[in-house]
């Protein structure tokens, strides 16, 4: 594991999307966010574009922000470098060690107020439905702490999925 955090600009939405289709592999998942609604967790991106949002997998999260016609793409991975995007070490002059830390994340139930309308998860990564015609892969949400190793500093936490065996 060689984690890496980059960041890089997007001329347009075609090129956003060109790109998230690039790292996308199974499962992904999709978070997109608009000014007055969010689409929740979805396993396609039907509704884009979106102004902010982020893409998910085992391997690295993407997330982007619109400014201007295009778009600033953060990369979380934890796979090797990909040239296309800058190291923030490049953006920072100062190197960064990264350690990761993997950690469960929850959902919380339909029946909880945390959100102003219902949220959309896909069966697959819903807690409460545990059978395996929904879920035959034991996928799982996580967080991945993306950690300064000199300074023990969190920087980021990226929400992925883990496979179970």
């Amino acid at each position: 594991m060689n984690p890496f955090v980059g960041v890089k600009q997007v001329n347009s939405s075609d090129d956003l999307r060109k790109l998230l289709d690039k790292f996308a592999k199974k499962p992904t998942y999709y978070f997109l966010r608009w000014q007055d609604r969010v689409s929740g967790i979805v396993e396609d991106l039907k509704d884009f574009p979106s102004p902010e949002g982020q893409m998910f997998n085992g391997d690295r999260e993407l997330r982007w922000k619109q400014q201007g016609q295009g778009y600033s793409v953060l990369l979380l991975s934890i796979t090797d470098r990909d040239s296309s995007f800058n190291s923030i070490d490049e953006e920072r002059d100062k190197k960064i060690e990264w350690q990761v830390e993997q950690r469960p994340a929850y959902i919380y139930r339909p029946d909880e107020t945390r959100f102003p309308q219902k949220f959309i998860v896909p069966d697959a990564l819903n807690p409460i439905i545990k059978d395996e015609k929904n879920n035959p892969n034991k996928v799982k949400l996580a967080q991945r702490y993306f950690i300064d190793r000199e300074t023990s500093t969190v920087h980021f936490i990226a929400l992925i999925v883990e496979i179970s065996p």
